[in-house]
C-alpha cells in the first residue's frame, strides 16, 4: 500500500485513481428517496440511499430516513451513515440512534442536542469540529487520535449498534472515517496486511452507499491516515516505535509524534492540485444550497400571495351584500337617534 501510495503521489495522479473508483461503482435503485413525501427529508438532491441498503424507521407511517447502513463482514465492523439532521428530521435521527441501539455518534461538522424522557440511555457523542466540507485534515495525526479515542470507548464493537456517523451528506468527510476505521481493522485481522486493497474496500462500500469519498484529495488523505495507523497498531516502523513513550496513559498517539512522518509533511506539497476541484463542488453546494433557500422564499411568497388574493375575492363577493347593508344599518342608527332627540 505505501508503494503504492507513492507512485500515484509522484505521478500526481490522485484524480485519474479517484475518477477509476468512480467509474467502477455500482449504481443501484433510490427510487423511495425520491417519492414527493420524501423530497424534504433529503439534504441534497444528488444524495441517496439506496433501497436495499436504507434504514427504515420503526412504528411509523413514513419509514424513510436519508441513511445507509454499512457493514463490512471481514472487519466484523457496521456503520450508519447518513446526513446532518434537518429541522424536519431531527425527530427521525434520533428515532434511528434509539431504534437501532447504536452506542456513538460520530459527528464530523458542527453540534447537536437531544433530550430524553422516561427510559434512559447512554450514548458517547464524538465531535470532529476542525474538517472542512470538502476538504480533509492538516495531517493525519488529529484524525487519527480522534479514531482511537472513538475505538476506545468500545461504542464501535459488535455487541452495539452500529455506530451512527454523519458529516453533512454523510459520504465525504463520513465515508473517510469509515473506510480508514474499516482498512485498518482488516490489517490487524489478516495475516498479511499488506492484502488490504484500500480501492477495493471503498468499492465494497459503495455498495451499500453512493459517492462515499467525494474528492481525489479524501482519498489521498484516507491512503495517508491507514498507512500511518498501519504504523502504529502494528509497530511496524521506528518512528511509531518512537512514539509509544510521547503515548498518553491511555495509549493514544501524542499529535507530535504523529506529525513526524513524511506523508504529512508532503501533504501541502498536493493540496493546491485538489483546491481548485474543492472549490468548485463547494461553489455547487452553496448555489443548491441557496437555490433550496430561495425556492422555500418564493413559495412562502406564493402562498402569501394566494392568501390575499383569497381574502380580496372574498370581499368583491360580499361587497354587494354588506355595503347595503352597512347604509341601512347607518340610516336607520341615524333616524333612531333622531327620533329619540324629538321624543325628548
Amino acid at each position: 500500500m505505501e508503494k503504492e501510495f507513492t507512485e500515484i503521489d509522484e505521478k500526481n495522479g490522485w484524480n485519474p485513481h479517484y475518477g477509476e473508483i468512480k467509474n467502477k461503482s455500482p449504481v443501484f435503485s433510490n427510487k423511495i428517496a425520491k417519492n414527493p413525501e420524501n423530497k424534504d427529508r433529503n439534504r441534497y438532491r444528488d444524495v441517496s440511499p439506496y433501497d436495499h441498503s436504507r434504514v427504515k424507521l420503526q412504528n411509523v407511517e413514513n419509514d424513510y430516513i436519508n441513511a445507509s447502513l454499512v457493514v463490512t463482514e471481514e472487519a466484523q465492523r457496521s456503520y450508519i451513515l447518513t446526513q446532518g439532521p434537518l429541522p424536519n428530521t431531527c425527530c427521525h435521527f434520533w428515532l434511528m440512534v434509539w431504534q437501532q441501539k447504536s452506542k456513538a455518534i460520530v459527528m464530523l461538522n458542527r453540534i447537536i442536542e437531544k433530550d430524553t424522557t422516561e427510559e434512559a440511555r447512554e450514548i458517547f457523542h464524538f465531535h470532529y469540529t476542525t474538517w472542512p466540507d470538502f476538504g480533509v485534515p492538516v495531517s493525519p495525526a488529529s484524525f487519527l487520535k480522534f479514531l482511537f479515542k472513538v475505538r476506545e470507548s468500545g461504542s464501535l464493537n459488535l455487541e452495539n449498534g452500529p455506530a451512527v456517523v454523519h458529516c453533512s451528506a454523510g459520504i465525504g468527510r463520513s465515508g473517510t472515517f469509515s473506510l480508514v476505521d474499516t482498512c485498518l481493522l482488516l490489517m490487524e485481522k489478516r495475516k498479511d496486511p499488506s492484502s488490504v486493497d484500500i480501492k477495493q474496500v471503498l468499492l465494497n462500500m459503495r455498495n451499500c452507499r453512493m459517492g462515499l469519498i467525494q474528492t481525489p484529495g479524501q482519498l489521498r488523505f484516507s491512503y495517508m491516515a491507514v498507512i500511518e495507523g498501519e504504523k502504529y497498531i502494528m509497530q511496524e516502523s521506528s518512528v511509531q516505535r518512537e512514539s509509544r513513550e510521547g503515548c498518553n496513559g491511555n495509549g493514544i498517539l501524542t499529535e507530535d509524534h504523529l506529525k513526524k512522518n513524511s506523508y504529512s509533511d508532503s501533504f501541502n506539497k498536493h493540496q493546491d492540485v485538489v483546491d481548485s476541484n474543492i472549490e468548485s463542488l463547494i461553489r455547487k453546494r452553496r448555489r443548491e444550497d441557496r437555490n433550496i433557500i430561495t425556492a422555500q422564499k418564493v413559495q412562502k411568497i406564493k402562498q402569501t400571495m394566494n392568501e390575499a388574493e383569497r381574502k380580496r375575492k372574498r370581499w368583491l363577493y360580499w361587497k354587494p351584500f354588506l355595503i347595503p347593508i352597512g347604509l341601512t344599518t347607518l340610516i336607520l342608527s341615524g333616524a333612531y337617534i333622531c327620533w329619540k332627540i324629538y321624543i325628548s
